[in-house]
């Protein structure tokens, strides 16, 4: 590998520092779909030509073509939020039996707080589960560097890495260092069917190989840098990892730390060695004891912090209730509920279905805003895709009641198609309404197949999302602009009368779209 060479320093926020940093490392494929507090992860990586940056049509398939190309010899990362790793766990599950062949990054997002997100899910927990390392940083200058220390350990003990992010450190800016791009030497790309087709009898010895990689890592946890104990001149001690440890410094900068920057496999040792030195021991982390529960195993005395602050973000001013053991108090803060965005065709969409009185099962999108006054005609969000797979399940407890599902194009090509296949399989009859502005508006407007543009705003095939309706067994498909209100009011309520599965694409561009 070249030399490193620095070269400036720039203003980044978290998610940009570690795709400066996934580049600098070699990286040459990078895969997901667009999620907050994830997506400019690959936004800016696809400003680089060395690497291949594309928006997947979901997780999963995002995750199985970053794990491909790096069992091929090339250096690859996967993006996504914390949802978004729910719809990749399949292959996750499995990479960890298949190891990698170049480095292989998984980077999560998680979103402490519920900014952007349906739940508050605390992602380290699949590190535990998957048996794969976890590397968090605290800020932007860390998510630069332990990219590329994820990739190093990656192929070193042949294994998928996990990063953990979580909001304010994705979306937190800092001066980073930038440096010179080093081309990672590509390993041979060789048949291996043994290590790679996971049949049972395969999968049984890779099994043995995952306990053996863990035991190293375990090793390795004890020993990295990554791993840091920081002496104080108070008699605090804390051990803490992300952006809590960024919080704690500035609240006791004469505390004692121990900074877990590596915080899966657990480091006993160095947890027991810490804890020993110190006369009041803390553990502070935000969301789930991830951390409190392994470390009371392990039989040291500590504080932990009241089950009340398990919920919401751990914010600065927190901590010092937080250390001494107080309950969490709700703030009563005045909050600017979110809405639609004045003249978005959505309006006139969801106007038209509640002058109906419809049922609506909706889905993940800037529409689910219309669950909101004045409209409130929108009666479920679970998850992607769940707007036309909801609509077919309530139909079936509820076959009188006028029922309308609805889902976004880009959340349609995502996992809607699927539920509208299942829906027509098994004669499901009703309406689904896909709302197509033409992008996917509530992660910032990012391309997706239907808009027939690339990542990097490139042409490419089209997908035409009414030759697939009509391909998944719709019996009609009428596509509309529903600023047209009458016509759509008409259309709509002749669809809901009849005995047919029918999709009513309302399609008008989100009016924030560059012209």
């Amino acid at each position: 590998m070249a030399k490193k060479k620095t070269l400036q320093k720039a203003l980044l926020s978290g998610n940009e520092a570690l795709a400066y940093g996934a580049y600098e490392a070699g990286l040459g494929v990078a895969c997901a779909y667009p999620g907050t507090p994830s997506t400019e992860i690959l936004e800016t990586l696809a400003r680089f030509p060395e690497v291949d940056a594309q928006w997947s049509v979901n997780e999963k398939v995002a995750f199985e073509v970053a794990l491909g190309a790096a069992v091929s010899g090339v250096r690859s990362l996967f993006a996504c939020k914390h949802v978004g790793l729910n719809v990749a766990m399949d292959p996750l599950m499995t990479s960890s039996y298949t190891g990698v062949n170049a480095g292989f990054v998984i980077i999560v997002a998680d979103d402490p707080g519920m900014h952007s997100s349906q739940n508050e899910q605390d992602t380290r927990w699949v590190a535990l589960y998957s048996k794969l390392p976890l590397l968090e940083p605290s800020c932007p200058a860390e998510a630069k560097a332990y990219v590329k220390e994820a990739f190093k350990i990656s192929e070193r003990f042949d294994t998928p890495v996990m990063v953990r992010m979580t909001t304010r450190v994705s979306h937190t800016k800092e001066d980073v260092a930038l440096q010179s791009r080093e081309e990672a030497t590509r390993p041979v790309f060789e048949r291996n069917i043994p290590k790679y087709v996971m049949v049972p009898g395969h999968a049984y010895q890779r099994h043995i190989f995952v306990e053996k990689r863990l035991g190293k890592l375990k090793a390795y946890a004890e020993r990295t840098k990554l791993n840091a104990i920081e002496r104080g001149t108070s008699k605090l001690g804390f051990i803490t990892s992300s952006v809590p440890y960024q919080y704690l410094k500035d609240e006791y900068p004469d505390g004692s730390y121990l900074k877990l920057g590596m915080s899966y496999p657990f480091c006993d040792d160095k947890i027991r060695e810490f804890a020993k030195t110190v006369k009041r021991l803390y553990v502070v982390e935000e969301l789930d004891p991830f951390l409190e529960e392994h470390i009371r195993s392990l039989g040291v005395k500590f504080t932990a912090k009241d089950p009340s602050f398990r919920i919401g973000e751990l914010t600065p001013d927190l901590i010092p209730e937080v250390v001494a053991g107080k309950v969490k108090r709700e703030k009563r803060v005045p909050k600017r509920k979110p809405r639609l965005c004045p003249g978005c065709a959505h309006w006139a969409s969801f106007a038209a279905l509640k002058k109906m009185d419809a049922y609506v099962a909706g889905d993940i999108g800037c529409y689910t805003l219309a669950c909101l006054p004045p409209t409130s005609a929108l009666h479920s969000c679970l998850c992607m895709g769940a707007g036309v797979t909801f609509h077919e399940g309530w139909r079936k407890g509820a076959p009188d009641r006028k029922i309308v599902g609805v889902v976004g194009d880009s959340t349609f090509v995502h996992s809607g198609i699927t539920g509208l296949i299942n829906a027509a399989y098994n004669k499901t009859k009703g309406v689904i309404m896909i709302l197509d502005n033409s992008t996917t508006a509530m992660t910032g407007g990012q391309q997706h197949p239907a808009t027939g543009l690339t990542i990097r705003n490139e042409p490419t095939k089209q997908l035409v999302l009414e030759d697939i309706c009509r391909a998944c067994g719709a019996d009609n498909v009428d596509v509309i602009d529903p600023m047209n209100v009458k016509e759509f009011e008409a259309l709509l309520r002749k669809r809901v009368s009849e005995d047919a599965l029918s999709v009513v694409i309302s399609r008008r561009p989100c009016r924030l779209l560059k012209r």
